[in-house]
């Protein structure tokens, strides 16, 4: 099966058939390997996220902040990789990611009675689910370090 090539690179003025390395058509059949993407995102203090995210059902899945200063958790299928970093501005950063989850509401119904607390020190804070005009129910949480967590399920959830 070959795909549409013709929407080439930005500012290029080359399709994605000519750049150099790229082929057509895939290499690997993605049928048949688990592939997902993990978001790394900068923590101003990594006991500080680690129990912000714990409070909210995620584990520690690797070794403790300060082996590697770098942490891994997970809830469920989701995982979250934080590093070290003590200069971040919660307030400024523009780190974030987005979640896709099978129940927006329920999820967003536990984390509110988990408590997660409105700072206005860091911005963190959970906000309430909306309806989007793309078929999604989302809500957001922002953490301590500032990092913009999105989460969604479609609206027929």
């Amino acid at each position: 099966m070959r795909t549409d090539l013709s929407l080439g690179l930005r500012g290029s003025g080359r399709d994605l058939g000519e750049c150099s390395g790229m082929s057509p058509e895939p290499t690997v059949d993605s049928r048949l390997v688990d592939e997902y993407a993990v978001p790394i995102l900068p923590s101003r203090d990594l006991e500080e996220t680690l129990a912000f995210y714990t409070r909210l059902g995620f584990e520690s899945q690797g070794a403790p902040p300060d082996k590697y200063g770098y942490i891994v958790l997970g809830r469920g299928s989701i995982e979250l990789h934080f590093y070290d970093e003590p200069t971040v501005d919660p307030l400024t950063t523009s780190f974030s990611c987005y979640i896709h989850v099978a129940d927006a509401d329920a999820l967003h119904r536990e984390w509110d009675r988990a408590g997660v607390e409105d700072d206005r020190a860091t911005g963190s804070r959970l906000m309430p689910p909306w309806d989007t005009d793309y078929g999604l129910r989302e809500f957001a949480l922002v953490d301590k370090s500032g990092n913009l967590i999105r989460l969604g399920s479609p609206l027929s959830a």
